[in-house]
Order: structure tokens, then C-alpha cells, then sequence
């Protein structure tokens, strides 16, 4: 697609104004194969219309300032020289000045081999121009078409915080026929399309162009820093007592567990607006058992992340009931990271029996990839909100359940192990799980008592599968009130209380009395030893001849 095409496609009507447009390209390595070099610019310039493989602007994607970078193939394979490197990092450089986002769309074979090393240090400037357009927090959209391949690929084109790939876009850093030549490897059929990235989660979306305009649309509006807060924090009706089920513990745990209650995927359904929904850990995978996305509440953007059981028994299978691989936490981690950077709330949906405990997650590194969730979540400076909606599994269901508020369902639980595990451990036996159910203090009740949850949202009566859309308000009004009162709170004093909160859990009984009874002796003695030598110091200034006169 030619680059004017694109950006016509994209940019509102009569908004777009070219960039650095005086730059062509020379040869600085006066480099002749078949042809000169100089011969195939000219020949690429009468054919294009174009004085470059990349257009750079300023335009409005609906009413949305932005800057746009857009490639074309057609002007020597839109391969990356000096001048194209040059454009890209100016591009950056003017969004960053301008507090704008970056849109790119590229379409590149790689690096323009007539400039030798001068045209593969345009992947180090381009990626330099985006690291400081990301660390001043502004959104770059990069879009690969067909075909992306080397040094583009490899440097600002995959840095993107949204990547968007075409349809049967082919998409790497060596392409087949390169590869094949060079060591002689047979590729699988479509080892390079953008599906096959997609399924391998290094891409969050595929968007058929006649659709393209309408989801980077939704991306530049979501991927936004927040204005201050100005609305009041909202309230939720005064309740007398903390709501009391008649179920027995092993009861809630069967509720928690039915597979016809609602979902993750339902709750953001029916909870956010606009909702875009991303893909992949960019390095292994796109587990299906963890959703997230973009979307707004009420109005206000968040990032969400939620764990999906799946509402069918295929899908239940197909999404491991919700228990994710590393992958999957390492997506989250991916999207923690998103909210970090543009100050977007983070919601979390729990509803898992635990991380996959197979060895394939063994081996991709399970236990890492749920310590980074914790320290994520615990230092993200952003508000968090947490809702636990089923099963609270052990670790994999507390990875994200870290939050400056932590809600569970008046029917869901959260344990530290399963009753039946437990009962298998302790008895041998797994018979006793009932028994043990009740033991684990696993209910909303118990853990509101502890202090490992902060508040319980109540649910319809006979539970949110009898009323899935009254389960859906309770909880988006309960969100929308803890979000309210966050956002009002300095990132400072956010992290202060959300580090003092996770300090202080697990304080209790005898043994931490000892413990507070021990500290206070401490201080005491410390106070006596100090008291002494004020009164010795006092003495021997009432003695002094200073004193005396």
C-alpha cells in the first residue's frame, strides 16, 4: 500500500503536514553493484512520487494529535539509510517535544546495503529517538505490514508499546530466502506470517487494514497520561454489617468453582467500554488462560488483566481453567508495565485454582515469572484494584492480587492451597477436604478478619451465576468507588500505604505480641541508658564555673 494511500486511510481529512520533506538521500559510499547507486534513488524518486522510503507528519487521528512515520515499499524495498534514520528520529524528537504519540507503519526489507555501516547505525539512532520519546511517557502505535524485515524490524518498529500486525504480513529479522541460502534450514510453511507471530505472542494484535484506523484510534485514546483528578470520590451505600453467607466454607468453594459462573472475560465485557484487547509475552507465547487489554470504565481508561477459566467446557480445556504458564504472567507483567508508564488504574480479575503445574512451566520458569508479578504490582505507581471473582489458587492466583485495594465476591475464595491439596498433604487423603475447607480461613469473612482482603462486594442472591448482570454492577460500582478514592491519593503516599499494608499482614496472635512487648523493653532500656547521662551532663554544667557565674 502506497505510504500516501496509508496515510490518507489513517489521518483525519486535511490534517496531515509533512516533516523534514528537504532531505534526500546521497551516496556517501559512491556504492555501484549492477546499477549505481545514485541511478536507483532517481529511479525510485520518478516512480514513487516520494523522496524517501519513509513519509514522516504531524496529523489528528480522530481529533487526536499525533505524529505519523509511514513506509514504502515501493522506494528501494523501503529499506532504512541514513536519511530514512534521520526522518524516523526526528519524528520522535518532534512528539516528544510536543508531548505526542508516534504512529509508524512500516513495510521495510531492512537496512539499505548501498550505505554500508552508515545505514546499520540508523537502528541505533532510531532506537535511541524512541527510548527518550518512552521514558517521557508518550505512546508510540507501530503497525507492521507487509513485509518488515531487518534492521527495521530489529530496532524502533518492535519497540513499540502496541504492536499491530497485518493479516499475512511477513514479519522477522532474516527473512526465509535468506535464511535458507545462508545455512540451508527448510522453514515450516508460514514460519514468518504475522499469524504465526501472533500465536507465538510477539504481536498484541492482528487489524485488517479497512479496520486500522478504528483500533489505532482507540489505542491514542486509551494510551494517554490522565488529566488530574477532579471528579468527588463516589460512595457506596452504608452497610451495617460485613455480609454473612449461610453456605458452609466447602460450600463456597463448590459456588466459587461452578462452570456456569461468570467469567472473567463476562466482567470485562460488561464492565468496560471501548476494550482492546492485547496479545502475548513477546518472547514465548500468547497463553490464553490470562486476558488484558485496554478499555474504559465509566468513562475513565484502565488496564485490565484477568484469569479465564473459559465459560464452555471446550474453552474451560483450551484455557487450562485459567491456570497460566510463565507466559502468561509475563503478559501480565507486560501490561503492569503499560499502566506504569501512561498512570492508567490497574484492575485485576482472579479466578484460577493456581499457576499450570506441569513441568513445561518448570522449565519456562514459573517461579520467576510470579516473583516479578508480586514485586510489579507492590511497587507499580498507579493505583491497583484486585477482585477475586472464583477460585483464589496459592501463588498463581495472589501474582495478581497485589493491589492498593483487594475485593473478593461474597461467594469466591482465596487459599493458600487447595482443601483437597491440603488434605492430600496433612492425610494422605483427600476425603477430608471439607473438614480442611473451613480450617484454611479461605471465605471473604475470614480474610476481611485477617486483613488479607480490604472489602467484599456482595453478590445476587443464590450467587453471581443466578444473576450474572447484578454481579457485573456490584462490581463495577464497588471499582468505580475504589478508583475514585485512589486516584486522589499522590503516587507517593499510594506506595507508602500500599508497602505499609503488605508489611503489616500476618501480624497477629501471641507471637507478635511478644514481638511488639519486646520492642517496647527495647526502647525503654535505650530511654534509661540515656536519662543517666543527661543527668551526670546536668550535674557537671550546675558544677562548672560557667555555671556559678
Amino acid at each position: 500500500m502506497p505510504a500516501r494511500d496509508r496515510i490518507e486511510a489513517l489521518a483525519d481529512p486535511r490534517t496531515f503536514k509533512e516533516l523534514a520533506r528537504g532531505l534526500v538521500s546521497v551516496d556517501p559510499l559512491k556504492f555501484t553493484d549492477q546499477r549505481a547507486y545514485r541511478a536507483r534513488l532517481l529511479d525510485a524518486r520518478r516512480q514513487t512520487g516520494l523522496r524517501e522510503a519513509v513519509v514522516t507528519g504531524v496529523a489528528r487521528i480522530d481529533g487526536l494529535p499525533v505524529v505519523l512515520a509511514v513506509f514504502d515499499f515501493a522506494f528501494l524495498g523501503g529499506t532504512m539509510g541514513s536519511v530514512v534514520g534521520e526522518k524516523i528520529a526526528d519524528a520522535f524528537e518532534v512528539a516528544t517535544r510536543r508531548r505526542w504519540p508516534v504512529v509508524s507503519v512500516t513495510s521495510s526489507g531492512g537496512a539499505r546495503m548501498q550505505e554500508g555501516m552508515l545505514s546499520l547505525m540508523q537502528m541505533v539512532k532510531t532506537a535511541a529517538a524512541r527510548g527518550r520519546h518512552h521514558a517521557a511517557g508518550l505512546a508510540h502505535i507501530s503497525v507492521l505490514a507487509h513485509p518488515t524485515f531487518g534492521g527495521v524490524a530489529a530496532s524502533f518498529a518492535s519497540l513499540g508499546d502496541v504492536l499491530v500486525a497485518e493479516p499475512g504480513a511477513q514479519i522477522g529479522f532474516i527473512g526465509p530466502r535468506v535464511i535458507e541460502a545462508t545455512i540451508g534450514e527448510t522453514l515450516p510453511p508460514g514460519s514468518h506470517r504475522a499469524e504465526r507471530l501472533f500465536a507465538g505472542g510477539m504481536v498484541d494484535m492482528l487489524v485488517d487494514r479497512h479496520a486500522l484506523r478504528e483500533a489505532v484510534s482507540c489505542l491514542v485514546h486509551h494510551l494517554r497520561r490522565p488529566p488530574p483528578a477532579r471528579r468527588a470520590a463516589g460512595r457506596l451505600p452504608a452497610r451495617a454489617t460485613t455480609p454473612a453467607s449461610d453456605r458452609s466454607a466447602w460450600e463456597i468453594v463448590q459456588v466459587a468453582r461452578r462452570p456456569d459462573r461468570p467469567t472473567a472475560l463476562f466482567y470485562i465485557r460488561r464492565l468496560l467500554s471501548r476494550f482492546v484487547e492485547l496479545h502475548g509475552d513477546r518472547q514465548f507465547g500468547d497463553d490464553p488462560a490470562i486476558v488484558g487489554g485496554l478499555g474504559e470504565l465509566d468513562g475513565q481508561t484502565v488496564v485490565v488483566i484477568g484469569q479465564e477459566r473459559g465459560a464452555t467446557p471446550e474453552e474451560a480445556s483450551a484455557r487450562r481453567r485459567g491456570m497460566a504458564y510463565p507466559e502468561g504472567y509475563r503478559e501480565a507483567l507486560r501490561l503492569m508495565n503499560l499502566a506504569a508508564k501512561f498512570r492508567l488504574p490497574l484492575v485485576t480479575l482472579i479466578d484460577t485454582p493456581g499457576a499450570y503445574p506441569g513441568y513445561e512451566a518448570e522449565q519456562r520458569g514459573i517461579a520467576q515469572a510470579l516473583a516479578h508479578d508480586l514485586q510489579a504490582m507492590a511497587l507499580l505507581p498507579t493505583p491497583v484494584v484486585a477482585v477475586v471473582i472464583g477460585e483464589g489458587g496459592s501463588g498463581g492466583a495472589l501474582a495478581l492480587a497485589v493491589g492498593d485495594r483487594v475485593m473478593m465476591l461474597e461467594h469466591a475464595y482465596f487459599s493458600v492451597i487447595s482443601p483437597e491439596g491440603a488434605s492430600a498433604i496433612l492425610y494422605r487423603d483427600v476425603t477430608r477436604a471439607e473438614d480442611l475447607a473451613a480450617a484454611l480461613k479461605l471465605t471473604a469473612p475470614d480474610l476481611l478478619r485477617l486483613g488479607v482482603i480490604d472489602e467484599i462486594v456482595p453478590e445476587p442472591p443464590g450467587g453471581a451465576h443466578a444473576d450474572p448482570d447484578a454481579a457485573a454492577e456490584s462490581v463495577r460500582r464497588h471499582l468505580r468507588v475504589a478508583l475514585d478514592a485512589l486516584r486522589h491519593q499522590s503516587t507517593d503516599r499510594l506506595l507508602r500505604r500500599r508497602y505499609h499494608k503488605y508489611r503489616q499482614i500476618g501480624r497477629v496472635g501471641a507471637y507478635w505480641r511478644e514481638v511488639v512487648v519486646g520492642e517496647v523493653q527495647d526502647a525503654l532500656e535505650m530511654l534509661e541508658r540515656r536519662l543517666p547521662r543527661r543527668r551526670r551532663a546536668g550535674r557537671q554544667d550546675q558544677a562548672s564555673p560557667e555555671a556559678e557565674s
